[in-house]
């Protein structure tokens, strides 16, 4: 690639994303304000503020500060996962570089909806050192794929260790857990797809954007047709490289698993914060699993409300009485506010050296 084509892709990106970087971070500090006011004020309106204080003072922080561990283990992991490609590809990407990347993504991902907006932001600030924008792309598409799959393959183990009492929980929702699994065991195998057997993802595709395109659903079939297909293309250039790299993307994949796992036990610490006993680890994580995977289904910026919601339906029966609705908070703040706060930090321009 020339040095003006790379230009090119770089003004382009820059002109795509850059302008809603200051309207993005106001609308941050209102989204954070707005849902935890809300929040806190459902809390004192159905338990009261006595009861909050009184619960507050029997929080065991050293639970707390666990959570704030696995929190750390699960960032640093998403940052390794993200490294590894990049540093294959730019023998001068630095860990601490992948590290912002990583966490300016769990800003973007949270406050847009379907944690979209995670890896058109992420793609920029990796031009700011030089970065091609193919090899961007190409690093979080493996980075995407990986985690999926670890969180799929982890999700079903631990659910098959606890069958018995998952079933149990879910049984009110087990059609919720079958089809939240079935989606993203599809979506790897899609994926997968794309990258071997082309011809098999466009049969199917192509047809359906024609027939999308008569209802009036797309306005330019054919233009779309032509982008997916380039889109695959370029994708199978990236599982050729993953083919290659097999030590790597086990080293991905491993990462991901322990990245899976430390997201999970945030749920198990909040549990034994507020003095509850009885559920296993083992039993807390299956359940937690499956709240991830339906929460990738909610349209709303960090699957606000239904992932709330989702919360307190999975788990209120196993938290002691009157303590749910603090545990949701906490579980928040270490699932979506404190991604956003340390994210929106990671903004913060710092001297940077554009590699040649």
């Amino acid at each position: 690639m020339t040095e003006e084509v790379k230009e090119e892709e770089i003004e382009k990106l820059q002109q795509e994303v850059k302008p809603a970087n200051h309207k993005v971070i106001i609308f941050d500090f209102i989204l954070i304000v707005t849902i935890f006011v809300g929040l806190f004020i459902y809390m004192i309106k159905i338990d009261g503020m006595d009861n909050i204080v009184q619960i507050l003072q029997k929080v065991d922080y050293k639970w707390v500060v666990a959570g704030l561990v696995c929190l750390a283990i699960h960032w640093t992991c998403e940052a390794i996962v993200l490294y590894l490609p990049l540093r294959k590809m730019d023998s001068s990407q630095t860990f601490t570089n992948a590290l912002k990347v990583s966490m300016i993504g769990q800003l973007f991902n949270n406050i847009t909806p379907f944690s979209s907006g995670g890896q058109p932001m992420q793609a920029y600030e990796l031009t700011k050192t030089g970065k091609r924008v193919s090899d961007s792309l190409s690093a979080m598409a493996m980075k995407f794929i990986i985690t999926q799959t670890a969180l799929v393959v982890s999700t079903l183990i631990v659910v098959l260790v606890e069958f018995r009492f998952f079933a149990e929980l879910m049984q009110e929702y087990i059609w919720i857990a079958i089809m939240g699994f079935a989606v993203n065991v599809l979506a790897i195998v899609a994926v997968v797809l794309a990258g071997v057997k082309k011809r098999v993802i466009t049969f199917f595709t192509t047809p359906l954007i024609r027939l999308l395109g008569k209802m009036r659903i797309f306005k330019n079939p054919e233009n779309m047709i032509q982008k997916l297909d380039k889109s695959i293309d370029n994708f199978r250039q990236q599982f050729l490289f993953m083919k290659s790299e097999k030590k790597m993307v086990l080293k991905m994949f491993f990462t991901a698993v322990i990245q899976s796992f430390a997201y999970y036990s945030i749920t198990y610490m909040v549990y034994r914060a507020f003095g509850n006993t009885g559920i296993t680890f083992w039993q807390i994580v299956p359940t937690q699993a499956f709240l991830l995977l339906i929460m990738t289904f909610i349209p709303t910026p960090g699957s606000g409300l239904g992932a709330e919601g989702g919360f307190y339906l999975l788990f209120h029966s196993i938290f002691k009485e009157g303590t749910i609705n603090m545990s949701i908070l906490f579980w928040r703040m270490y699932t979506f506010y404190l991604p956003i706060i340390i994210g929106a930090l990671f903004l913060i321009p710092t001297n940077r050296r554009r590699s040649s």
